[in-house]
């Protein structure tokens, strides 16, 4: 199958990619008004209404990207009559939900009665910043709800569509669950694990090589892939690198897209040993920065001390996690970066801190950009360091679940699998 994406792609071109759609064949299943339904979809056929609506709500909810952290992404649609006569999306992190914001969006309030919504996530039924979104939708007479993603929020977990069946609203779940679920992965792990989504991103060469035998890697991949690599930065609320990646590129880790929003960066050192000079120390006070370490040997404790204060002043955080064998319990750094509210993790570090966070359990989704060249240069440079598994068997499994050509770069994303570590 991979050889077939790859042909598909690469020989046939990007133009032809509804090919590839069109073989893939879902089967749905939803409930509506408390009875089993279920039909069958095939992506080459006509869409249906009821699939436009919920798509065009699919496609709102991506203009919050970057901005609703650590919320869901939601879309909503109301429509009357076959007609759409008002949208909303969830905009701002502490702005209106979705469905209140397309209820703002309504050119008069009575035109909701009797209508139809189209919402991609069960819409809440607590008080938080915003009050329930289930009181709006009963309070404007909605006849009938369709939901895309159900909200494992423990908050939530099915109370917003009871609610609304208590109070007569037929309501269709699971509608066009797989394409509402691909809006929130991150949510969906952080709201029920409180640990952020690690994202592992390397670029590589053919022969699997991150840099040349001296070290330069400037550039690997391709400017589209650099391109593509700013969105996901600006998508996900922090980035993580090792103190090895700061000694040798010493690079800002910032957002370059216009109007895009800075990740919190995250810089792993057990000894303090970041340069007091370095890019992310220099511009700390103009975006978030936290460097993660553990506690100091005795004959390091002058100097990491000393070595702190100079950070702080800087604007730097400076957080102390657990150790393991005098390294960063990822784990536990996890763990305190949930509770900043960190929801998500661009991890652009080098192959040390890469086989960490593998060994440790923390990364659950792999995009490997891989260049069509050679570097060659026997032992030299390899996307995951560290001391490696002794047999085949006892490999790292991970899932492909896209290929993509971006530019001259063939993008492969994998969700992780089992740690043999």
């Amino acid at each position: 199958m991979l050889l077939w994406h790859l042909y598909v792609l690469n020989v046939l071109g990007p133009e032809v990619q509804w090919l590839r759609d069109f073989l893939f064949y879902r089967e749905i299943s939803y409930e509506a008004g408390g009875k089993e339904y279920g039909y069958k979809q095939n992506r080459g056929d006509r869409m249906t209404g009821n699939e436009q609506y919920m798509r065009r709500a699919i496609e709102l909810a991506k203009a919050g990207i970057g901005k609703v952290n650590p919320n869901p992404l939601v879309g909503a649609v109301i429509v009357k009559d076959g007609q759409i006569i008002s949208e909303g999306y969830h905009a701002r992190y502490g702005d209106l939900h979705a469905e209140r914001n397309a209820f703002q969006n309504l050119k008069r309030k009575e035109d909701a009665m009797g209508a139809e919504m189209y919402v991609t996530l069960e819409p809440c039924c607590h008080q938080g910043k915003q009050p329930p979104c289930t009181e709006a939708i009963i309070g404007h007479g909605i006849s009938r709800v369709y939901v895309g993603s159900n909200d494992p929020n423990e908050l939530v977990a099915g109370k917003g569509i009871q609610m609304l069946r208590d109070a007569g609203i037929e309501v269709v779940t699971q509608f066009l669950k797989e394409e509402c679920d691909a809006l929130n992965p991150v949510f969906f792990h952080y709201i029920t694990t409180k640990t952020p989504y690690v994202v592992m991103k390397y670029a590589m060469t053919l022969d699997g090589k991150i840099a040349t035998r001296t070290g330069h890697s400037q550039w690997v991949s391709g400017e589209e892939s650099r391109n593509r690599v700013q969105q996901t930065r600006n998508a996900l609320k922090g980035i993580m690198v090792g103190i090895g990646t700061v000694l040798n590129d010493d690079p800002r880790l910032t957002c370059r897209i216009q109007g895009g929003r800075n990740p919190i960066r995250i810089i792993c050192d057990s000894k303090l040993r970041i340069p007091l000079s370095s890019n992310v120390v220099v511009t700390a006070k103009e975006v978030p920065t936290i460097l993660a370490t553990i506690e100091p040997h005795p004959e390091y404790n002058r100097f990491w001390h000393e070595q702190k204060e100079e950070l702080e002043k800087e604007g730097v955080e400076v957080l102390t996690v657990r150790e393991i064998n005098g390294q960063l319990d990822l784990q536990d750094l996890m763990v305190r970066l949930g509770e900043k509210q960190i929801d998500g993790i661009l991890l652009e570090g080098g192959s040390t801190l890469n086989y960490a966070a593998i060994k440790a359990g923390i990364v659950n989704r792999i995009e490997t950009y891989v260049a069509p060249k050679f570097f060659g240069g026997a032992g030299f440079y390899t996307p995951v360091g560290g001391e490696g598994v002794e047999l085949a068997t006892e490999a790292l499994g991970c899932k492909l679940v896209s290929v993509e050509q971006v530019g001259e770069d063939v993008l492969l994303s994998y969700v992780a699998g089992s740690y043999v570590f």
